[in-house]
């Protein structure tokens, strides 16, 4: 009978470990994959990288989370992009500016682009500059820079961001196009 008690145990134990190795990563080392994804799902959140497996995410999650310490300990800030501003901001310019910033960012971009209907149009070379009203060494501008024909009925224009903090500029043109009979040009893909 002893035999039969080791095969047994042998048994439970082949059965553990293909129970284990058929169940997803996640599954098996839960708490360190979930809490390295939400250190990659908020470096993402602000254009720093791309989404990617599971092993990558716990090493981004890990990197970001000293990344981010480490930025917070030289003072360097980072915020969130507030969604409500997101059709309007491209990510890398809104994780730079605190969220009245990018009110103000949104609003330059609105002013330039808002139109009465089909019949008008943004010119390009329109720009409208803002100051902080929350920090001194902050200001930016948006700028169309070019209008594109597109397949389709949408009317599409290049928008270009400028952001200066601290004397360090950052820029990123964004796409934006708008339906016909909109007055609203939106960022798209």
């Amino acid at each position: 009978m002893p035999v039969f008690k080791g095969a047994r145990t042998a048994l439970a134990i082949g059965a553990l470990a293909c129970a284990l190795t058929s169940m997803p990563a996640q599954a098996q080392l839960g708490s360190l994959i979930n809490g390295g994804k939400r250190g990659a799902d908020k470096a993402d959140a602000c254009g720093k990288g791309k989404k990617g497996d599971k092993g990558r995410g716990v090493l981004g999650g890990m990197l970001g989370g000293a990344v981010d310490e480490l930025t917070r300990s030289a003072g360097l800030r980072s915020y969130v992009p507030i969604p409500e501003f997101s059709d309007q901001l491209t990510e890398s310019i809104a994780c730079r500016l605190d969220p009245e910033e990018q009110k103000q960012a949104a609003e330059a971009t609105l002013s330039i682009t808002r139109t009465d209907g089909d019949d008008t149009l943004p010119e390009v070379g329109a720009s409208s500059s803002w100051s902080s009203n929350t920090r001194n060494d902050v200001s930016g501008s948006s700028t169309v820079t070019g209008r594109q024909a597109s397949g389709s009925n949408l009317d599409c224009i290049t928008v270009t961001d400028i952001v200066i903090i601290d004397g360090e500029e950052a820029r990123a043109e964004k796409r934006m196009c708008r339906a016909p009979g909109s007055a609203r040009y939106s960022i798209v893909a």
